[in-house]
């Protein structure tokens, strides 16, 4: 530890986003870095803290609790302090194949649990993070690294969010000869489509592919196994599978007016969005268009912001995100300890944008969804909403959901976006013709080393754990390239 007063001796400094009113007019990240003095204040904060649980890595109540990648992370934040930059990139990615990507969409829980978070403002863990491997890609430090030798095994990847790339990216550094199939037109599926281009700059996600390609993993886009290839052909060409499909089944809204035109998931949207700015350089081209419309966000979590913060980029008239859960405590209370993740009012860069835009936080708490109201010719143009609050019930029963009929109200609506998360893999294709067994969730089932109950074929991500978190995508893709290369090569070289 190069400075055991760190902690004692430098506030918490994060990177100045720019100006949201500014950053509405482009579609370019809002993300920024500290000075290399600043920066190296902020490793200095990390204060050798015996058990770091920043690194922990588990779940609790339902809660994860440091890093899932178990990050090296009081190492390189030393480093950092240091000025040791190409030794503290080496560090980050021992255990992290995408830190531009963590270190731009990840929660932290890795910062709640931080142990100087007990009694002051945590470690700038993200930041830190971020700026270790765009610093590394500025001095060309992070190049392709094709294994020396290879095994003479093959193994087929399917699907190339998070977790399908980390297994990929660790295979290859095996020496198998691996081939990732993506139903999409382009690579990196949550990565490319599901988070929009101000949070995560698409160059970023085709800068990694592309060195991924040098090193020698082989991508087929295009291509849905179970459908367009059938899942005969995959096995036939290769020594093992590793199925990464995501948990792409989006939660329904079950209430009348669910049918009218205007209301979409929100994932719909996002594509459609991103994959115009893609084509076209503009997202006017999207076939989901929130410009001049009264947009209302149904769902209060990450991929709910995202739309907010699309919708304004797009010209929206007005945006609204409706909760049905109580607004946060403004600190931890008695029944969310450290080092759980606190569960706390934030406020992200959607609702940053639209409160500068339009005056007002557009989240409106503890409130339920009645109806959708459409037209006569069968559009959406409102949405009946109640107040409610959730009362306990006896015998560990779910809580009763209670309304308030004198706050019940109807708000403009011209387009609707459901972003109420995802309730798992799709079944049909894939998995009903792969027949691989599934949990009691509705996920797929895996042993310790993520093989399914057909030999030879493993699973990761969010198709095994349900919709979850990018850094745990990552853990469980590593996690499942061990397990592949320990079964064909009877013991396993990766870490």
């Amino acid at each position: 530890m190069g400075r055991p007063t760190g902690f004692l001796e430098y506030p918490r400094a994060t990177p100045l986003h720019r100006d949201p009113r500014e950053r509405l007019r482009d579609w370019h990240e809002f993300h920024g870095h500290l000075p290399e003095q600043s920066m190296r204040e902020q490793g200095a904060r990390c204060m050798d803290c015996g058990v770091p649980f920043c690194h922990t890595g588990i779940l609790v109540d339902g809660l994860t609790i440091g890093c899932p990648l178990h990050n090296l992370i009081p190492e390189w934040n030393d480093l950092i302090y240091k000025g040791r930059w190409r030794e503290a990139l080496d560090r980050l990615h021992r255990t992290n194949n995408f830190p531009e990507f963590t270190g731009r969409v990840c929660p932290a829980p890795c910062e709640g649990s931080c142990v100087l978070g007990i009694s002051a403002p945590p470690v700038t863990i993200k930041v830190n993070e971020c700026a270790i491997i765009d610093r590394g890609f500025d001095e060309g430090w992070v190049v392709a690294q094709p294994p020396t030798q290879r095994t003479g095994k093959t193994v087929g990847v399917v699907g190339s969010g998070p977790a399908g790339l980390a297994c990929a990216d660790e295979l290859n550094r095996a020496g198998h000869l691996v081939t990732v199939y993506e139903r999409a037109d382009r690579v990196g599926g949550l990565l490319m489509y599901g988070i929009p281009a101000m949070k995560l700059d698409k160059s970023l996600v085709d800068r990694r592919v592309k060195m991924m390609e040098e090193a020698g993993v082989r991508f087929r886009t295009g291509v849905e196994v179970g459908k367009t290839m059938p899942v005969s052909e995959l096995r036939a060409s290769h020594d093992a599978v590793v199925i990464c499909g995501g948990a792409a089944k989006p939660r329904d809204l079950p209430v009348e007016g669910r049918n009218l035109r205007g209301v979409h998931f929100a994932m719909e949207f996002l594509t459609a969005s991103t994959r115009s700015l893609l084509d076209t350089g503009s997202a006017d081209a999207s076939p989901i268009q929130a410009r001049d419309k009264h947009v209302v966000v149904i769902g209060g979590g990450d991929t709910g912001n995202d739309c907010v913060g699309t919708a304004l980029r797009e010209g929206c008239k007005s945006v609204t995100q409706l909760e049905i859960l109580p607004r946060p405590p403004a600190q931890r209370t008695m029944d969310n300890p450290w080092p759980q993740w606190p569960k706390i009012y934030r406020v992200d860069y959607g609702q940053e944008e639209a409160e500068a835009e339009f005056g007002v936080d557009p989240r409106l708490f503890s409130v339920q969804t009645r109806r959708l109201v459409g037209d006569q010719h069968g559009q959406v143009q409102g949405i009946e909403i109640v107040n409610i609050r959730f009362v306990p019930q006896p015998e560990r029963r779910p809580p009763k959901i209670e309304e308030f009929p004198d706050t019940i109200r109807t708000l403009p609506a011209d387009l609707v976006l459901l972003a109420l998360g995802f309730i798992g893999p799709e079944r049909e294709g894939l998995l009903t013709e792969l027949g691989v067994d599934i949990d009691g969730r509705g996920n797929v089932a895996v042993d310790e080393y993520q093989q399914t109950s057909i030999p030879g074929v493993f699973a990761a991500g969010d198709m095994v754990r349900g919709q979850s978190l990018v850094v745990w995508a990552i853990m469980e893709g590593r996690q499942a390239a061990r397990g592949v290369d320990r079964a064909l090569m009877g013991e396993t070289v990766l870490l």
